[in-house]
């Protein structure tokens, strides 16, 4: 449904008009990110303000992260604490040094992003404006020459990130929180935990502002770009760490989310339950063809059609969806061709889903950089 609805046009959105001065600050936590951060910051930089503050969390890094966000110009704070690893607390170190001098909103840019010219800006009035967390819409680039795998890589991720989250906002529904391009009053930020080492703490940091009464929005307008590893065991360490995040939160979560709905009367807690409970887009398709395969067996011991014309129903929808997704949003990453590399896309992904039913990914693990050597530094 998410996939249908954000195929037809929508009004856009209001302008917004004349928003009194907004005390901005951005976040960036950074582990090990010398060779990347510096181009993050080359596109930051131009967007602030005179009173716009940048601030590099150097989080347990062992190269010259620090040194290469102080060339640039940013803010830079050392957090060295091994024992307790991961963007979150990173993040809640970060908030500690603004909380004696906090901004009307925060920005969270990866280091690893390139953004659009107008994004602080743009964000940081939607979210002035609503008093909601915004969040950019999120896309992945592929590398250089890349393989079938990574374009098909980067369109699961458009259809999860932009089409699904383009839907929920056209029915007016809460946002997933990507980890990237996002934007938050600072009373709603600080009505909420960061300090751990979930491995994917921005959807919990979305289930946890909901629950707090600020659901994310989504903003479609601005795009924040960030890029697939090239190295297959360096993509399959970062998909495991996605995946098994996602499906640890559908187990954990949504059962909470789906009773505090019914206790509470508050319908949008039971729409993010229902968007956590839609397993990564791979799964489900290995799902459905586990089905299918279940009910033509059932159907060949004599018990009628029923089932399979169910299953051919559901896989009908699921294709559609993805179909005219890729019609409308994706045809510029990938050929119709090369779609049909789908099904070894989906042979790649049974081992990280086999793995977390014997050893489910527990650890905040940072994903290694194609250019994790190289210094990045300004020209003097």
């Amino acid at each position: 449904m998410e996939c249908l609805v954000a195929l037809f046009p929508h009004r856009p959105q209001q302008k917004l008009g004349q928003i009194e001065r907004i005390k901005l600050a951005v976040l960036i936590p950074a582990h090990n990110e010398a060779a990347e951060i510096g181009i993050t910051l080359e596109n930051l930089i131009p967007q602030l303000k005179n009173d716009d503050r940048l601030i590099v969390i150097a989080d347990n890094c062992t190269d010259n992260t620090a040194l290469v966000a102080q060339q640039y110009g940013a803010i830079v704070i050392e957090r060295n604490n091994p024992e307790k690893r991961g963007k979150g607390y990173a993040l809640d170190y970060g908030l500690s040094f603004l909380e004696s001098n906090p901004p009307d909103v925060l920005i969270i840019i990866d280091a690893d992003c390139s953004s659009q010219p107008d994004c602080l800006q743009t964000l940081a009035g939607i979210s002035k404006k609503t008093n909601r967390p915004v969040q950019a819409a999120y896309l992945m680039e592929s590398p250089k020459n890349p393989s079938t795998k990574d374009l098909i890589s980067a369109l699961a991720f458009l259809v999860k990130n932009v089409v699904r989250s383009t839907g929920l906002m056209k029915l007016g529904l809460p946002s997933l929180l990507n980890g990237t391009g996002m934007a938050f009053p600072w009373k709603a930020i600080k009505s909420v935990s960061l300090a751990s080492g979930n491995i994917v703490e921005d959807l919990q940091l979305g289930i946890d502002l909901t629950l707090a009464g600020y659901p994310p929005i989504f903003c479609p307008q601005i795009q924040v770009t960030g890029r697939l590893p090239k190295e297959q065991s360096v993509a399959t360490v970062q998909r495991t760490r996605w995946e098994h995040g996602n499906l640890q939160i559908l187990l954990t979560q949504v059962p909470y989310l789906l009773r505090s709905a019914i206790q509470f009367k508050r319908w949008e807690l039971l729409a993010l339950a229902l968007e956590l409970s839609v397993p990564p887009l791979s799964l489900l398709v290995i799902f459905w063809g586990l089905g299918m395969t279940g009910a033509i067996l059932v159907s060949l011991l004599g018990t009628g059609p029923f089932a399979v014309m169910l299953f051919t129903i559901m896989g009908a929808m699921i294709f559609l969806a993805i179909f005219f997704a890729w019609i409308k949003f994706g045809r510029k990453i990938i050929s119709g061709l090369a779609l049909l590399s789908v099904p070894f896309y989906l042979l790649w992904k049974i081992p990280i889903y086999l793995g977390f039913l014997v050893n489910p990914e527990k650890n905040w693990i940072r994903t290694t950089r194609d250019s994790d050597s190289p210094l990045n530094l300004p020209d003097e």
